[in-house]
């Protein structure tokens, strides 16, 4: 019986190879795009998840209130609250404390070698204390376990990086052995734990420096010492709970800690706040960092779960529009099996049966692309998915649990529509279902228009976010970004003395053919970085204080930036803060009604007054998303440590940033051999800003492609099958005069309405869709009318070709050949 139904399905597929191919294709596309999508989510969703007990375990963050009711958010604490929390907080079970360090320069003294091995940027490092392998389990290789990190001076090391260190020396051999950070701190390897099996965890260190060493160093004075109003980010603690105790519990008594530890700075402690943030919320959440791990977007993996939804739906709709559009064809067929005996049941099997084997060979096809597809989405993809992640039991379950719901959602109801023939009534020819306008054609057309709904949709949505970044990157941000180069310069924070060499390089620099010019001074107008304070001014009526993002320039900054003053003058450069630069939203939310009050005004910061020499107009240092906020320049020489270049035109001489700035990189390395030289185009950083818009671009637009294309592709089955059924009333239309005009519109304008009742539909979805999308900015852009007719129109060509081929080819063949039978 099975081999039967197999034998009859791959018959019926191959008699029908235009309308199989069409299925298979629409179905592959499908089915590969949600089996990347799965991939992706399932290991998004996973962070975390494998940890025993891991939702008993948190991390203590810290929301920072200031004036003008603005929050800051901070993932760290200070350095002193993890022995608070042990000794006065009830209802936890375990505390680690540990401080991340980016980067450090690493000195392996190699046995047996004269010159040591030097590593000058290694990452994945951090001072941990001796609860932190409690908490966070790893396997020992070789080490006392948690106790290695008991003592100052110790280090646990993974394997991979054992290796990368001592080479194959056995492990059991490594404890003992030293190593150098920094050229100041020497460290002896106390233990060897083997790295991580589990590739979902934001914890991806691999050196575990001890915790006492940095409160036995001038490290401990780097990250806040016994300060409890610094909050470094890179001091971490979590907690474990004990069964049974609510997060709620603990957060309630983190006030009062702060009020017994920090008496001394009332104001800093009612104005922080401390609470717990779940384990598995460290890859998600963006208001506090997971260690510089990438994080990912929930909305974005929401939206991929769509786009995966969309298209196995709008494969599933070409199946059922074609199966049933084909029903009369297989009529007579249902009717001799009844009339021999066959069940409604066996029946449904047999029709079931053709859609797992089509639906079967769509999945192999789809694991065959599936390489193409990574290569297409490969920002959205994180680099542990590969073509090797499917060798995995869940995600065989994933595709067998696929291709069994396409199965049921795509052969069942074709199944009930042909099983429900009458045998009589198909022997007889009286079948109705066999003419173009039968009485389930409403149901093929409305599918028909939900494929269009959501490709419409997806192109309208595609417009408007190209739309918003174009908005973005276009608009008057208030200065100049093209040709404008920055570079950092190294800065010691410990020096006694400054380090004059910045303005030697500068100096130099100057001299260099293709510069045009140059200025000292701190982060670009628009960066990733700020600094904010709060400042007090008195605008005449009273003392106003507001929190603001404090920059350094040099006149000549502004120069290259195209900044300009709406009232009074550019600071004078000075080894200190002489006088302030303020933007118009300073001025603004001071309570200066006009920008030229604010001159001459002084700025209250750490108890000391500085006045204002002049207002600059306001500018984005941030992306559209945020509102402009106050801002302050200040032109104090020993804080400013970037350089930055304006370079010549480089029209007619293609090579010449290139020359200039090999050049610049000569003078850098000449002053600082021992460090990286690294630029950076302005232009470079504000797109940055609108990486995620322009990946949400990329999803959408190949989204909408994928989906224009099953859908046409269904567009075109219906197409062929109306011109297969209405052949001969196509030859007699031509015999009685016709013209291949008429005919082409007669067949062509039923499937083209349905293009247009779906462009009704999609586009009031779409603009409620993108309007609450474009609440997210604080500057955007309109919607516009024309988009949506843009849209529709862009729809309608794409969709006539389609139509018009197979509709010309009917019209254009010989009548003869259709009514010769008659």
């Amino acid at each position: 019986m099975l081999r039967n139904n197999i034998l009859v399905a791959f018959r019926n597929l191959w008699r029908n190879k235009v309308f199989s191919l069409i299925n298979i294709s629409g179905l592959a596309i499908g089915i590969s795009a949600a089996l990347v999508i799965y991939l992706v989510v399932e290991f998004q969703f996973s962070f975390e998840k494998f940890r025993k007990d891991g939702d008993r375990i948190y991390r203590v963050v810290s929301d920072m209130s200031f004036p003008g009711g603005e929050i800051f958010k901070n993932s760290g604490v200070p350095m002193p609250m993890a022995n608070a929390v042990r000794s006065d907080l009830t209802g936890i079970e375990t505390v680690t404390h540990f401080v991340v360090e980016y980067q450090l320069k690493v000195t392996v003294p190699a046995a047996g070698k004269e010159v040591p091995v030097v590593f000058k940027k290694q990452t994945g490092i951090v001072y941990a204390d001796e609860y932190y392998f409690s908490m966070l389990d790893y396997d020992w290789i070789a080490g006392p376990g948690p106790a290695a990190l008991k003592d100052p001076f110790r280090v646990v090391l993974t394997e991979d990086r054992a290796k990368v260190y001592f080479g194959n020396m056995n492990p059991a051999d490594i404890p003992g052995q030293t190593i150098l950070y920094n050229d100041t701190i020497p460290v002896i390897v106390s233990g060897i734990v083997k790295d991580p099996v589990e590739k979902a965890t934001c914890f991806r260190f691999r050196e575990f420096i001890s915790l006492s060493t940095v409160m036995s160093t001038r490290l401990k004075d780097d990250f806040g010492g016994d300060e409890w109003t610094s909050i470094n980010s890179a001091s971490q603690l979590f907690v474990k709970l004990k069964p049974g105790v609510e997060p709620e519990q603990l957060n309630r008594q983190f006030a009062g800690l702060r009020k017994k530890f920090n008496k001394d700075n009332k104001e800093s402690s009612e104005g922080t706040r401390n609470h717990l943030q779940p384990l598995s919320d460290l890859h998600f959440n963006p208001d506090y960092d997971s260690f510089e791990q990438p994080q990912a977007h929930k909305p974005i993996l929401y939206g991929l779960l769509a786009v995966a939804s969309f298209l196995l739906l709008l494969g599933g709709i070409n199946f059922i529009n074609l199966t049933t559009a084909q029903s009369a064809r297989r009529a007579k067929e249902i009717g001799i099996r009844k009339t021999l005996g066959s069940s409604k049941a066996e029946l449904v099997f047999q029709f079931l049966s053709e859609t797992f084997l089509l639906t079967l060979m769509a999945t192999v096809l789809s694991i065959v692309i599936m390489p193409w597809l990574l290569k297409i989405f490969s920002d959205f993809i994180p680099p542990e998915i590969t073509f090797a992640s499917i060798d995995q039991l869940h995600v065989w379950v994933f595709l067998a649990a696929l291709v069994l719901m396409m199965t049921l959602l795509s052969g069942f109801y074709p199944a009930l529509v042909l099983t429900r023939f009458k045998p009589v009534s198909v022997l007889k020819n009286q079948l109705r279902e066999g003419s173009a306008r039968s009485r389930s054609a409403w149901f093929r057309k409305t599918l028909t228009v939900t494929q269009f709904v959501i490709a419409q949709f997806l192109v309208i949505a595609t417009l408007m976010v190209g739309r918003q970044i174009n908005f973005s990157m276009n608009k008057d941000l208030g200065y100049a970004k093209e040709a404008i180069v920055y570079i950092h310069t190294p800065q010691d924070y410990h020096a006694v003395q400054e380090d004059h060499r910045r303005l030697v390089l500068s100096d130099k620099i100057r001299a260099i053919p293709g510069i045009d010019q140059v200025s000292l001074g701190g982060m670009p107008p628009a960066s990733t970085s700020t600094s904010t304070t709060s400042m007090k001014v008195n605008n005449g009526k009273k003392t106003v204080e507001l929190m603001v993002d404090i920059l350094y320039a040099d006149p000549g900054y502004f120069s290259i930036y195209k900044m300009r003053c709406v009232a009074g003058r550019f600071p004078a450069p000075s080894d200190t803060t002489r006088e302030y630069l303020v933007n118009e939203t300073f001025a603004r939310e001071v309570g200066f009604a006009n920008p030229a009050e604010a001159i001459g005004k002084s700025v209250e910061l750490y108890h000391k007054t500085v006045p204002v020499a002049g207002v600059l107009a306001d500018f984005h240092a941030k992306s559209t998303h945020a509102p402009i906020k106050p801002l302050a320049y200040s032109s104090e020489r020993r804080s400013s440590y970037t350089i930055h270049l304006k370079l010549k035109s480089r029209e007619g001489d293609p090579e010449l940033w290139n020359r200039t700035l090999a050049s610049v990189e000569k003078e850098y390395k000449a002053l600082y051999p021992e460090h990286e030289f690294k630029y950076e185009f302005f232009s470079d950083t504000i797109a940055a800003f609108y990486k995620g818009e322009q990946n949400i671009s990329r999803l959408l637009t190949w989204a909408s492609g994928l989906c224009i294309f099953i859908s046409c592709l269904g567009l075109l089955g219906l197409v062929i099958y109306t011109t297969n059924v209405r052949t001969k009333e196509i030859g007699v239309r031509k015999v009685l005069g016709a013209s291949v005009v008429q005919i082409v519109t007669l067949l062509s304008k039923d499937l083209l309405l349905l293009v247009l009742v779906a462009f009704t539909i999609a586009s009031p979805l779409a603009w409620l869709a993108m309007d609450h999308w474009l609440q997210d900015f604080a500057y955007r852009t309109r919607i516009d009318g024309w988009l949506f007719a843009l849209a529709g129109l862009a729809m309608l060509l794409i969709a006539l070709p389609t139509v018009s081929y197979q509709s010309v080819k009917a019209a254009m063949a010989n009548p003869v050949k259709s009514l010769r039978t008659e």
